[in-house]
């Protein structure tokens, strides 16, 4: 079993499983983004080859298995055993899924944040084009931003869509408890947007007072599944609702809703909100990648230890380093547990020293003024201090 000491030692004991991605060699620091995959990700793709060539069009059965453990294993990630989940290639497709089914026509209002990834940022920005009104709440101060979103939101409201934690900052937003009981009071919509929680920190979707929320999700980035394994988790009342946005793959199962004609038919679960032919291989491969993370006892509160222990050794690096903070600086105010899984730096100048130190072989991330390290648990100890010691010199010319 893995544990965080063999995971700090020069020789980290998780990289040997990550060769062909050569993480022992590499300064891969954009884990936030993309992580490497362990070398299991290939057995994935080799067997949905396999299936396709021996089984031609009836490879679909075992492509659906797989579908249906990777559902399996995202509603365990969220302690939702009974959980309904519909599956995407990403994010966009089921957001769009989910607003063509709340009845904007009647309550043409949306509220959400200044701190939403794009497939948010850009998708509202458009409805507000075509007469949505989209309210969006500043993201500072965090502690009372589920508070402040939950103020805004009036009869006249659709939906509310929120991250669980901040894609530019890895601040974790607090009080979405709160935040669900003001939707569910006026019947609103609430999506949570958990991407940058998952794998890093613990999501007990229940514990959490998101019973009723809907949770999008995926496995590109800190789950290590690669593209094409996004989720969609279906609170109880969705299968009240018709997304207008469907594909033929939701008319699987469909008995129920033939007894009219006149409706366009809709199956029960998940697969209400499902689309039409997809890429199987990537559930073969996101499969694999999950049965690794068991494995090697790869939990989310094992990996939530090692993101603290990562993060914390960073930030007390980039301290030890004295860095001007008009050039570079970071947030010490908000504490480690309310962290999610990336040091973000602000800088103004984010984006010429992310490129400086790929230069030097640092792979990071920037955006905007935000200049993130994302530590992963196949890294040592040993390479997250160089990697700081890196923007040492970067910033020193």
């Amino acid at each position: 079993m893995t544990t965080l000491e063999s995971l700090r030692a020069d020789e980290n004991a998780l990289a040997p499983h990550y060769s062909r991605f050569g993480v022992a060699d590499r300064l891969l620091l954009s884990a936030h983004s993309h992580q490497a995959w362990p070398d299991v990700a290939e057995e994935g793709l080799l067997e949905a080859f396999a299936d396709a060539a021996r089984d031609v069009d009836e490879k679909w059965a075992r492509a659906f298995a797989k579908a249906d453990e990777l559902r399996a294993r995202f509603r365990a990630l969220l302690a939702d055993p009974h959980g309904d989940y519909a599956l995407g290639a990403n994010t966009h497709e089921l957001v769009i899924r989910f607003l063509s089914a709340i009845g904007l026509r009647s309550r043409p209002r949306l509220v959400t944040t200044g701190g939403e990834f794009h497939t948010l940022r850009r998708q509202l920005a458009r409805l507000e084009e075509e007469g949505v009104e989209v309210v969006r709440v500043p993201v500072d101060p965090v502690p009372t931003l589920a508070e402040r979103v939950a103020a805004e939101v009036d009869s006249n409201t659709a939906a509310v869509l929120v991250s669980a934690v901040l894609f530019e900052t890895a601040r974790i937003v607090p009080g979405l408890a709160h935040l669900a009981e003001a939707c569910r009071g006026r019947s609103v919509e609430l999506l949570v947007d958990a991407y940058h929680a998952l794998g890093v920190v613990p999501f007990p979707l229940h514990e959490l007072g998101l019973t009723n929320a809907w949770v999008v999700g995926g496995g590109y980035k800190y789950l290590q599944l690669g593209e094409g394994n996004c989720f969609l988790r279906l609170p109880a009342h969705a299968q009240e609702l018709r997304p207008v946005v469907t594909g033929w793959y939701a008319e699987f199962g469909a008995l129920a809703d033939r007894q009219r004609p006149d409706r366009v038919a809709y199956a029960a679960g998940g697969d209400r909100f499902a689309g039409a032919t997809y890429d199987p291989s990537s559930h073969y491969r996101g499969v694999r990648v999950q049965r690794f993370f068991a494995e090697h006892g790869l939990t989310p509160e094992f990996l939530r230890s090692v993101s603290l222990h990562q993060v914390g050794l960073l930030a007390q690096c980039f301290d030890d380093l004295g860095l001007p903070a008009d050039v570079v600086s970071l947030d010490r105010e908000t504490p480690p547990e309310l962290i999610g899984g990336f040091l973000s730096l602000r800088s103004p100048a984010a984006g010429d020293l992310q490129r400086a130190l790929a230069e030097h072989g640092v792979r990071t991330d920037s955006r905007g003024s935000s200049l993130r390290f994302g530590p992963a648990p196949y890294l040592s100890d040993t390479q997250l201090e160089i990697a700081m010691t890196t923007l040492s010199k970067v910033v020193s010319g």
